[in-house]
C-alpha cells in the first residue's frame, strides 16, 4: 500500500499595512517656505500628501510665489505673507489658513537668519566687534520668531489635541563652528570669523524644544529639534574644500537629502518621540 503525503498550505490573507509616513489630510505650515530648504520641504510634504501654508516675507505677487502656487495649487499650496517676529502677523496667517482649510497640524519653523560669508565685514569680524544690532535681528528671528509661531500655530494645535512641531536647528548649536574652516579668508588679509549669534540662536532651540515638549505631552503635541549640517549652495571653492574635509561623508548635503527626515518627524511614524534631536550632519558631530 502506498502512502500519500497532502501538505495543506494555510495562507493567511494579506493585511494592508498602513503607511506610517503618510501625511494624507493634514494641513502644513512652514515657515521660511520660499528659502532654499523651505522650498524642498514644502515639496516633501505636499508629495505626502500634506497641504501646505508657506509663510515667507516675499509679495504674494512675486514670480517665485506665482511659480510655486502653479506647480502645488492642485494638491494644496496656501501662501501668507507673513513676519514670523510679529504675532499679529502670524495671528492673520492662521486666520487665513483656518478660513481656507482648518487648524494646522504641522508646523516646521524653517525660517532663519545668518551671516553669510558675503555679508559686510562688521557681520564677519572679530567677536569682541560684533554689532549689538545683528545679534538682536539675529536672536528675533532664530529665537522670538520660532517662539511666538509655536504659541500661535502650537496654541491652536494643543487645542485641537494633536499636532507635530520640528523646529529645525544646526549643527552650529550643539558645537562650535570651527574658526579654522575660514583660515583661508584671514590669509588673504580679511578678519574672518562665524559670528556668535547663529550659534547661540541654534542653541537656544533644544531648550525651547524640551520645554514644550514636556508642556504640551498631554495635550498631544509633539516637539521635536532637527539638528542640519551645511547644505550645497555653489558655495566658494575653498569654503567648500575647508568644509567638506571635516565631514567624515565628505561633501556637504543636497537640498533634498534633508525631507525624509522631516517627513518622518511630521508623521506617524515617529507617534512616540518627542523632546528629541534628530542629527542628520553627514557625521560632522561625530568627531
Amino acid at each position: 500500500m502506498r502512502f500519500v503525503k497532502f501538505v495543506i498550505q494555510f495562507t493567511r490573507p494579506k493585511e494592508t499595512m498602513p503607511n506610517l509616513f503618510s501625511l494624507e489630510g493634514r494641513i502644513a505650515i512652514v515657515t521660511g517656505g520660499m528659502g532654499q530648504l523651505g522650498k524642498q520641504y514644502c515639496s516633501a510634504l505636499v508629495q505626502n500628501g500634506a497641504r501646505v501654508a508657506v509663510l515667507d516675507m516675499l509679495s504674494p505677487e512675486d514670480p517665485r510665489v506665482i511659480e510655486c502656487s502653479a506647480t502645488y495649487k492642485s494638491n494644496g499650496f496656501h501662501y501668507v505673507k507673513c513676519n514670523i517676529t510679529s504675532k499679529d502677523d502670524l495671528l492673520h496667517a492662521l486666520e487665513s489658513i483656518r478660513s481656507k482649510w482648518s487648524t494646522p497640524y504641522i508646523l516646521v519653523n524653517n525660517a532663519a537668519l545668518d551671516s553669510p560669508p558675503s555679508a559686510l565685514a562688521e557681520e564677519n569680524g572679530p567677536f569682541e566687534e560684533y554689532p549689538e544690532a545683528s545679534f538682536d535681528k539675529v536672536m528675533a528671528v532664530n529665537v522670538k520668531g520660532i517662539m511666538l509661531a509655536c504659541q500661535v500655530f502650537g496654541g491652536a494645535m494643543a487645542a485641537q489635541g494633536r499636532g507635530s512641531i520640528i523646529n529645525i536647528s544646526s549643527i552650529y548649536g550643539m558645537v562650535s563652528p570651527n574658526q579654522d574652516i575660514y583660515e583661508y579668508r584671514r590669509k588673504r588679509g580679511a578678519a574672518f570669523f562665524k559670528p556668535i549669534a547663529y550659534s547661540a540662536s541654534k542653541s537656544a532651540l533644544f531648550n525651547l524644544t524640551r520645554y514644550l515638549a514636556t508642556y504640551w505631552a498631554k495635550k498631544g503635541v509633539r516637539v521635536n529639534t532637527l539638528t542640519l549640517a551645511g547644505v550645497f549652495n555653489s558655495q566658494d571653492e575653498d569654503f567648500l574644500r575647508e568644509y567638506c574635509k571635516r565631514i567624515p561623508i565628505g561633501r556637504m548635503a543636497s537640498p533634498d537629502e534633508y525631507n525624509g527626515a522631516v517627513i518622518f518627524l511630521a508623521s506617524d511614524a515617529s507617534a512616540y518621540m518627542t523632546g528629541s534631536n534628530l542629527v542628520i550632519d553627514g557625521g560632522w558631530t561625530a568627531w
